[in-house]
């Protein structure tokens, strides 16, 4: 397996947890030796990968704000990183809204076939409900009010406050650089090493992934709804999946038209990152593998990928965005509703808004579709109709949030003259590789 490139080796285990999952679901007993024997091997190398996810940012952050040296190429690079993810996500937004009202998916769905939906996953869509509720019933500046923790160590203690271990990050880099070099050299040399560590782990986190990809896959496959349900949302994910791929042809043609890099190598780059996107559904389980990727395979100075790509996998949810501009409307669709132009124009806002505050978990989502349904006036039961497929369309989706991260990181590279060729490390190149003579 160490001949074989990294990708190949995580394709491969996806493929043999998929055929592994299929063929346990054969046996009588076959599902729960899955969940009792294979599964836990997939959460401890989930569970591997958000561990770190948190000393990441904080280091490599805290590093790349404070090499800035200087406040205005911060605000610089802000003010870029900022306003492309804007319009990388306004674009998915539009792409969804067009192919939805093309393909017309909700039209496929029976009377009967959405009793049955509505009816199974009822209790799902109340929890969702309940949450997006709580986020409603809050003023308009709370999302400004929860940036800023009251506690950095009760902050770290979840990884849903991302945003708020960014700020602190950010404004620690900014300390740094307001001090005299004499007193920040120490401060800065700590974190500088303590981010090598944690990159260190990184490679050898990433040993595991054929393994962990392959019980993950394994496990999802038995736990799947029954096929009848997929069939029912066949258009449905066809629309989406069409409007993800049109997503990763956009990036590659930007990435090309700016960097003049090679789609095959941005591709090829960013695949590992890609291919554990879909496994986990998580931006944030997938960062620790995408900084790796932009900084050593794609030449992003780390400069640039410590400030970016922590900030994208936060704010940055293009094929979430594109996700619930679809859902909406489908879900409108399948009621009889006709959307004007005006409410599919209050998706693109809303849809927009929604993905900034999206935390970068699996399922989150959901939370910020019923905002967007709401806002639309769409009725939020209709959740129910997306639930059975949405778990593989959350892995897609998840993909295409990481590509959209690493594409804009390269752009931000080039325009300040950050982008280099690639300088790959092998998991053990700082390991001594002499022996002591005695």
């Amino acid at each position: 397996m160490k001949k074989i490139a990294l990708h190949w080796q995580i394709i491969i285990g996806m493929v043999l947890g998929v055929v592994v999952g299929l063929l346990m679901t054969k046996f009588e007993g076959g599902e729960k030796i899955i969940q009792d024997w294979v599964k836990p091997f997939g959460e401890i190398f989930i569970n591997s990968l958000k561990l770190i996810a948190v000393p990441l940012i904080l280091a490599s952050l805290i590093k790349g704000v404070s090499d800035l040296k200087d406040i205005s190429k911060l605000s610089k690079m802000g003010g870029k990183t900022i306003g492309l993810y804007l319009i990388t996500t306004v674009v998915a937004v539009s792409i969804g809204l067009v192919l939805v009202n093309i393909i017309k998916p909700g039209n496929s769905i029976s009377e009967q076939t959405r009793s049955e939906l509505v009816e199974n996953y009822t209790n799902d869509t109340v929890k969702y409900k309940e949450e997006a509720n709580k986020q409603k019933d809050t003023g308009p500046l709370q999302a400004l009010v929860n940036i800023v923790p009251d506690n950095i160590f009760g902050a770290a203690s979840d990884n849903k406050n991302m945003l708020q271990i960014i700020f602190f990050a950010i404004f620690f880099g900014i300390g740094l650089i307001l001090i005299p070099e004499k007193k920040s050299k120490p401060v800065k040399n700590f974190f500088d090493g303590f981010n090598e560590v944690i990159l260190k782990m990184i490679d050898l986190i990433m040993l595991a992934a054929p393994y962990g990809v392959f019980a993950l896959l394994a496990a999802l496959v038995v736990e799947s709804p029954s096929v009848d349900l997929f069939k029912a949302l066949i258009w449905y994910a066809f629309t989406v999946v069409v409007g993800l791929l049109l997503m990763i042809v956009f990036y590659n043609s930007i990435v090309w038209l700016v960097t003049k890099k090679n789609p095959s190598t941005f591709l090829k780059g960013i695949s590992p990152a890609q291919l554990l996107a879909f496994s986990t559904s998580s931006s944030a389980a997938t960062l620790p593998v995408t900084m790796e990727r932009v900084t050593e395979h794609l030449g992003v100075d780390e400069e640039v990928s410590s400030f970016v790509l922590p900030i994208g996998a936060t704010i940055n949810m293009d094929g979430t965005s594109l996700y619930q501009a679809v859902a909406a409307v489908f879900i409108a669709q399948a009621f009889g509703m006709d959307l004007s132009l005006g409410a599919q124009l209050g998706i693109i806002v809303t849809a927009t808004l929604a993905s900034i505050g999206s935390a970068a978990v699996p399922g989150a989502g959901m939370v910020m579709l019923v905002i967007v349904l709401g806002q639309a006036g769409i009725p939020e039961a209709g959740l129910a109709l997306i639930f059975a497929i949405d778990r593989p369309l959350d892995m897609l989706r998840t993909t295409v949030n990481v590509t959209g991260d690493a594409s804009v990181s390269m752009l931000v590279a080039k325009s300040i003259g950050k982008l280099h060729k690639p300088k790959v490390k092998e998991w053990d190149d700082d390991y001594p590789k002499h022996k002591s003579k005695k």
